[in-house]
């Protein structure tokens, strides 16, 4: 099928998640230990109490909290030693009103023991008793069972990209198995007769290919896997086999370049010859960017992208479009922003959402965003910067001062 109208930035999400469904993101249970990155594919609950008993943050004496009652370093209180708990062991018996148990931190206090008393407030006195030259409150210096994490509560949310301290957080819940979405295979393929590999010398005419690392690298930063790069010069004939070996094994295939009106951009056509429904989106509302292409193919389940060729076009259109339908369907939390002041007036072209790199200047209170002015086929534009605003749709222009939302690139 063949669509003349563009899509706005939202229109073309939407359809790219209504394409595809839920069922397009698969899922596996890994080991805890090896769901560092990966994104959580359900809510996680907690299999215990964390901590499961009465816990000791000191190194010190349990003690009956009101036993201690003013007690102070002129006059202390006075209270016979009943014993000693191990690391990793229940105290052998209770606790009665005017005795203490010695307690190292992370120990479990005896039953009956309401606080701690830290070792460098108590000094031995006679035969097994203790001075205790501090009065403590219930509670005090301890953690309650349960206090961290309660047995049932969801510890982590679905959508959630695994940190070091949801690996920690799980593990400390008995939690030994997570599910997780699969990352999506991918396959990143460039287009272009010009096009060289950087391992090459360079030649008159010819540029080093820049599109397929980088988007390579910014699918890899979400979590996928990519299993082939390629450059394949603009015959059609060797796109429509790189395209259809790709769908075969992919589920997610993006070709830069090739996606304008030019006599040689041809990937929207071969998008239709090989996939069905085929081509969804021609063209978006936006600026850089406006010849992108996005298809589906229900035989293969296959999601098909074609990008603008321009390096920091390509690169925001991925992530703007793609990644973030993606990580929609996936349930990650929205991108986070930093609030920054425009440094000068900028205007926009109206009828079209703005994506206009930044650079981010610290500020005393906060930062400047410094527009970085320069041609979408310029990579420069792209490393100077620190972000991106995205602006709404029809907007004529940013004021000198006004204050705007950046998007930190990952």
């Amino acid at each position: 099928m063949k669509l003349f109208d563009v899509d706005t930035v939202a229109q073309a999400k939407k359809k790219l998640v209504d394409f595809i469904g839920t069922d397009f993101l698969k899922t596996e249970i890994i080991p805890v230990d090896s769901a560092l990155g990966m994104v959580c594919a359900e809510e996680i609950r907690s299999r215990i109490d964390v901590p499961g008993f009465l816990r000791s943050t000191v190194d010190g004496y349990a003690v009956i909290a009101k036993d201690t009652q003013g007690a102070g370093e002129g006059i202390p209180a006075f209270l016979k030693v009943a014993g000693e708990v191990l690391m990793g062991q229940q105290a052998d018996r209770p606790i009665s009103s005017g005795e203490c148990i010695y307690v190292p931190t992370g120990g479990m206090l005896p039953p009956g023991a309401d606080a701690m008393v830290m070792v460098e407030y108590c000094e031995p006195f006679g035969a097994g008793d203790v001075a205790v030259y501090n009065a403590v409150s219930a509670g005090r210096n301890t953690i309650e069972q349960g206090e961290d994490t309660r047995c049932g509560a969801v510890i982590i949310e679905k959508g959630t990209v695994m940190k070091a301290q949801h690996i920690g957080a799980m593990a400390s819940c008995g939690v030994n198995e997570v599910c997780v979405f699969k990352p999506l295979r991918v396959t990143v393929i460039s287009t272009g007769d010009e096009i060289l590999s950087p391992r090459e010398d360079i030649q008159p005419g010819k540029i080093y290919d820049i599109n397929t690392y980088s988007i390579a690298a910014m699918a890899e930063t979400y979590g996928h896997k990519v299993i082939e790069k390629a450059v394949v010069p603009d015959q059609e004939d060797l796109l429509f086999q790189t395209f259809q070996k790709a769908m075969a094994e992919s589920d997610l295939v993006c070709i830069s370049g090739g996606s304008s009106q030019g006599k040689k951009d041809m990937t929207g056509r071969l998008i239709d010859q090989l996939a069905s429904p085929g081509v969804f989106t021609h063209g978006l509302a936006l600026k850089p960017g406006k010849p992108t292409i996005l298809g589906y193919d229900e035989s293969s389940s296959t999601l098909l992208c074609g990008l603008p060729g321009h390096p920091a076009a390509a690169v925001m259109v991925f992530e703007l479009i793609v990644m973030d339908a993606l990580a929609q369907l996936q349930g990650r939390r929205e991108p986070i922003y930093v609030y920054a002041d425009m440094e000068m007036n900028l205007g926009c072209d109206a009828g079209k959402t703005n994506c206009i790199m930044v650079k981010l200047l610290p500020e005393k209170g906060g930062y400047t965003a410094r527009p970085i002015l320069g041609k979408s086929g310029l990579i420069s534009v792209l490393t100077e910067a620190d972000g991106y605003i995205v602006t709404e749709h029809n907007l004529e222009g940013i004021k000198a001062g006004e204050t705007v939302k950046v998007r930190l690139f990952r």
